[in-house]
């Protein structure tokens, strides 16, 4: 599983092979479709901005967010995640095997967002201790039911189990006081936890302000935090969304002041700086968003700049090997955007239909559907 980038694209030599057996195995008589989901709102595309899958559990199980509000899927059949009274709004983040979800929802009065956990068949959420920010945070859950997520105004990143605090995420070995954690977006398995740090400081005897960036794993073992290179700055972002049972981490440079997008893949044991496996025909840019627990798969994004949009963004594929594919629109000229696949090779987001409505959609075999522009 812990093949480098140099093997990858010597393998994208065979531009036309899906090399990858375990989606070829877990794929083996399904049925490649696009489905479309249910939705609580109207048909109105400004409804409809955030919709989208955000993970996909076991079974027919997807959750995420539809006209604004936390929601699963059982099939393709909607619902609400029932909130506390006078709130409106969130959205469920992750689910894990065993249908644990967790996400987060805003408390207008309060002007916050908290962290919540549910399962299906409760009354309400269970409200997190210390899950509490300023605005929309990342979150994960693994099988084991531990939940991470990152705390606000630089405090650190947390995981819970069971309603409780287990675990505070501790910095890098030679981190600088002024470092803090900005994100905990991911936890597989095993344990491993992803995230990103930032710290920013002036230099006393040049006055030069100094500001780092860098992705981190915190090993399941509880030893130190890894920095994940090239360490980049507020303009030049890695954002690492995802890591699977081998370590492989999926995420995106982010070069701010151009908009410009790249896929990124970092191996354990994270001795090399991160790379990246190309991009999806004419597109300048693309993101990885999610990969698959032991399947290597990977999905994001596919984009151009918005103020040249040659064509409208288009979720993207990559098997672990050879290049980067797309995956079949809802409508022609219709934006798609891909942020969960499972080893069984569904594929979450969301896609605009031909009326131009953003819809909440899953790809089923995916990689059979995967395919060359």
């Amino acid at each position: 599983m812990k093949k480098t980038l140099a093997v990858c694209a010597a393998a994208a030599a065979v531009a036309g092979l899906i090399s990858a057996a375990g989606p070829a195995a877990a794929t083996a008589g399904c049925k490649p479709q696009l489905k479309v989901l249910g939705t609580l709102g109207p048909a109105d595309p400004r409804d409809h901005d955030d919709d989208g899958v955000r993970d996909l559990g076991t079974g027919d199980v997807a959750v995420g967010q539809s006209a604004w509000k936390p929601v699963y899927w059982k099939g393709t059949r909607v619902h609400a995640v029932p909130l506390p009274a006078g709130i409106t709004s969130g959205e469920v983040l992750a689910v894990n095997s065993s249908g644990l979800m967790v996400g987060t929802y805003r408390d207008d009065a309060a002007a916050t967002s908290r962290a919540f956990s549910y399962r299906i068949g409760d009354a309400a959420v269970t409200t997190l201790p210390e899950g509490e920010s300023a605005g929309w945070r990342e979150m994960d859950v693994n099988d084991a039911g531990y939940i991470v997520m990152d705390e606000d105004n630089g405090r650190g990143g947390l995981v819970w189990r069971d309603g409780v605090v287990v675990r505070r995420l501790a910095l890098p070995p030679g981190s600088r006081p002024e470092a803090h954690v900005t994100y905990v977006t991911a936890i597989n398995n095993r344990g491993d936890v992803l995230g990103t740090a930032e710290e920013n400081y002036e230099v006393p005897e040049t006055g030069q302000q100094v500001d780092r960036w860098y992705p981190v794993v915190w090993p399941a073992d509880g030893g130190p935090a890894k920095t994940l290179g090239p360490v980049g700055d507020s303009l030049n972002m890695q954002y690492v969304q995802d890591i699977d049972e081998s370590g492989r981490v999926v995420g995106h440079w982010f070069h701010g002041p151009w908009y410009e997008y790249r896929p990124m893949v970092w191996d354990a044991p994270y001795e090399e700086p991160g790379g990246s496996p190309g991009l999806l025909g004419s597109f300048p840019y693309g993101t990885f968003e999610a990969i698959s627990r032991t399947t290597d798969v990977a999905v994001g994004t596919a984009k151009y700049h918005p103020d040249n949009p040659t064509l409208p963004d288009q979720a993207q594929l990559w098997t672990g090997s050879g290049p980067v594919r797309a995956l079949p629109r809802l409508a022609p000229g219709g934006a798609s955007a891909a942020e969960a696949v499972t080893d069984d090779d569904r594929a979450g987001g969301s896609a605009v239909d031909a009326k131009g409505v953003r819809q909440s959609v899953v790809w089923t075999c995916a990689t059979k559907q995967a395919y060359l522009p």
